[in-house]
């Protein structure tokens, strides 16, 4: 039997990150789909195109953003490279002044979480819905 260099093999499609408006001026939606690894994040994007979406900048003819959800609805696996990924984005909208929760979390990437107390910093929600609810209401007690 021949050995094989691909340790795992992965049943879903191949990672993607979209940033799409929410319902209230100044959210940002950041939409991840598929296994956020490494190897699954850098052989769809490279590395400066994955920074630059994570940056969250004003796009044109927008209101900057004060809020960002992160959907993870579609997103089966994360890796302990992916969590890094997410708490330095944590980090860096936290200096900005950005609220950050995170909606849809699956049991499997919530594991990865609670393991790494992760879970305890991050804000989340079950659903996409109740995340733009908990930012709406958040905007209206300040």
């Amino acid at each position: 039997m021949a050995a094989t260099t691909h340790w795992q093999t992965w049943n879903s499609s191949p990672f993607t990150i979209v940033r799409k408006p929410g319902k209230r001026p100044g959210t940002a939606i950041l939409c991840l789909s598929g296994p956020f690894t490494t190897r699954d994040v850098y052989t769809c994007l490279e590395p400066l195109a994955l920074k630059k979406i994570l940056e969250l900048e004003t796009l044109p003819g927008g209101e900057p953003v004060t809020e960002n959800i992160l959907d993870l609805t579609a997103c089966p696996f994360m890796d302990s490279s992916g969590l890094g990924i997410i708490v330095t984005h944590y980090v860096h909208c936290k200096k900005k002044g950005i609220k950050v929760i995170a909606a849809g979390i699956s049991p499997r990437v919530m594991e990865t979480m609670k393991i790494t107390k992760v879970d305890t910093i991050l804000p989340h929600c079950a659903t996409l819905e109740e995340a733009e609810s908990a930012c709406g209401a958040s905007q209206t007690a300040n």
